[in-house]
C-alpha cells in the first residue's frame, strides 16, 4: 500500500502558503511512507521535534484495483470510495526544506501524519467533483472545501500519476488541501465531513 498525495490544488490555499494566485503546470506529487497511516480515530500525537505541526483537510480516494498508464476517461474506475483525511504538516521544516531545494518527505511522512476517516462508497456519491468537505477544530469550521475547485480533478490525477507508478488495490490518494490550514495543538478535537456526513473524528495528544 503506498500513499501518493497532491500539493497544490487549490489555488486560494497556493496564495496562503506563497502569496500568489497560481496553477502549476502540473500536478506536484509527493508520498507518505506507510507508517505515516492513522485510522480508526485513534489520537494524533505531535511529535515534539518538528515544531509547528499543521492541518490540512482533504478529500481522499480509495484505488481499486490494478492500474498503469490509465486514460483519464477510465479513470473513475480505479477508485470505490471517497472519505476526509488530514495531511500534517511540519510547516516550518517544509519552508526549510522547499527554501534549500531539498524534497518534502522529512515534513510530509513522519509517523501519524496521514490520518483518515470512514469511507464513503462510490456508489453514494452522484459525482467526485462536487462535493462539499469540512473541518471542525473543537467545533468551530476551519475549512471549507469544494471539490470542482480542484486546479486538477480526480482523474487527472490518476492519469498522470498512472504514468510512472503503477496504483494497487487499497492505494491511497490525498487529493489536495483548501484554503484554511493552521497548526494543531495539544487537546484539540478535530472532525471532519463529507456533506453532512461526519467521516472523521479524532483528537490530538
Amino acid at each position: 500500500m503506498k500513499i501518493l498525495a497532491i500539493g497544490m490544488n487549490y489555488i486560494q490555499h497556493n496564495k496562503e502558503l506563497d502569496g500568489a494566485l497560481y496553477k502549476p503546470k502540473e500536478p506536484v506529487i509527493f508520498s507518505k511512507v506507510d507508517s505515516a497511516l492513522l485510522k480508526n480515530g485513534k489520537p494524533f500525537f505531535i511529535p515534539d521535534e518538528l515544531g509547528s505541526i499543521d492541518y490540512e483537510a482533504e478529500l481522499v480516494v480509495r484505488i481499486c484495483k490494478l492500474g498503469k498508464t490509465i486514460p483519464q476517461r477510465f479513470a473513475y474506475r480505479y477508485y470505490d470510495a471517497v472519505t476526509v483525511g488530514i495531511d500534517f504538516t511540519a510547516r516550518d521544516l517544509q519552508r526549510q526544506l522547499r527554501a534549500e531545494g531539498k524534497p518534502w518527505e522529512m515534513s510530509k511522512s513522519f509517523d501519524g501524519s496521514a490520518v483518515i476517516g470512514k469511507w464513503i462508497d462510490m456508489k453514494e456519491i452522484s459525482d467526485i467533483q462536487a462535493l462539499n468537505f469540512r473541518l471542525d477544530i473543537n467545533g468551530n469550521t476551519v475549512q471549507n472545501g469544494y471539490s470542482g475547485d480542484m486546479l486538477f480533478t480526480v482523474d487527472e490525477i490518476i492519469a498522470y500519476v498512472s504514468r510512472n507508478f503503477t496504483l494497487k488495490t487499497g492505494d491511497l490518494l490525498y487529493t489536495g488541501t483548501p484554503v484554511g490550514v493552521g497548526p494543531v495543538h495539544i487537546n484539540d478535537h478535530l472532525t471532519g465531513w463529507i456533506e453532512d456526513k461526519k467521516v472523521l473524528e479524532f483528537n490530538v495528544k
